[in-house]
């Protein structure tokens, strides 16, 4: 069964996910912190997590080592899956998901690979029944377990998935929100500032503007970490020659590739890959 459930308190939850580390994942990753205070370090970003926040993270996303913000206390619970575990159909590009009810959550922060949503006080003992139910379907292996955990974990995400209902769209300026939208249908082109001004019929300028007002970044910057995040998921779930990777993320030159990579992540793709 394709679906993964841990727990872990105290200091134990640094090994939660058990990988030590700087590292990605090229499945679904969703924690949920019950008790104290935890940082979790995704894609160079600190996140502050308290108790009752449902915390996801997208495939190809890095995830800092456990030693980078180890808990003092606290306790929490983390399920890892495909998205096959929950839509046999739904292996297809991250773009796809934001129509998913059950996928969205795991793409609707454009700004990074990770999202933190907080569950109502009155939620939580549902939520905590929920992965209990789906710990003992996985771990006792009944008759039925696959499509009863199956079960549980739509529920779970049914209600990710209203949290992510309650919360104000990101990007607020509709302008901002088609560049990331642009981006994201884009970033396997060759494609520039000057490129995706065109196509949403602004002048560079302006666009820098926009996403510099934004969110900090260039618009080149935000190209490359969609690019490198898409990398990092083709190193860890497939065998596709470096050369190949960088071509499928928008890069002709292997060897820029390799440079634009070892630049974002302190060594080459290769590397990366073996460590």
């Amino acid at each position: 069964m394709p679906i993964v459930v841990q727990r872990g308190s105290g200091s134990g939850l640094a090994e939660v996910p058990r990988m030590r580390g700087e590292h990605a994942h090229d499945f679904l990753c969703l924690i949920h912190l019950v008790e104290g205070r935890w940082t979790r370090r995704v894609d160079g970003r600190a996140w502050e997590l308290a108790a009752g926040d449902a915390f996801v993270v997208a495939p190809g996303a890095v995830i800092g080592a456990a030693d980078d913000d180890p808990p003092a206390s606290g306790a929490a619970w983390t399920v890892l899956f495909p998205a096959e575990a929950v839509d046999p159909d739904a292996a297809a590009p991250l773009v796809s998901w934001r129509g998913h009810p059950l996928l969205a959550p795991f793409v609707g922060n454009h700004r990074g690979g990770a999202q933190r949503l907080v569950v109502p006080p009155a939620d939580r003992p549902g939520w905590l029944a929920r992965l209990d139910a789906l710990e003992t379907e996985l771990t006792e292996r009944r008759d039925g377990y696959a499509e009863a955990a199956r079960a549980h974990l739509t529920l779970l995400l049914v209600a990710l998935g209203r949290l992510q209902d309650d919360v104000p769209a990101e990007a607020t300026d509709p302008q901002l929100a088609a560049v990331f939208e642009l981006i994201e249908q884009r970033f396997r082109e060759p494609i520039s500032l000057r490129d995706v001004a065109s196509a949403l019929g602004l002048t560079p300028g302006h666009l820098t503007t926009v996403v510099g007002r934004g969110t900090g970044r260039t618009v080149q910057q935000w190209i490359t970490e969609r690019r490198m995040r898409e990398a990092r998921r083709l190193l860890v779930g497939t065998e596709l020659t470096v050369t190949e990777i960088g071509r499928r993320v928008g890069y002709r030159d292997a060897g820029y590739f390799v440079r634009r990579f070892r630049t974002a992540h302190g060594r080459s793709p290769a590397a990366w890959r073996r460590g």
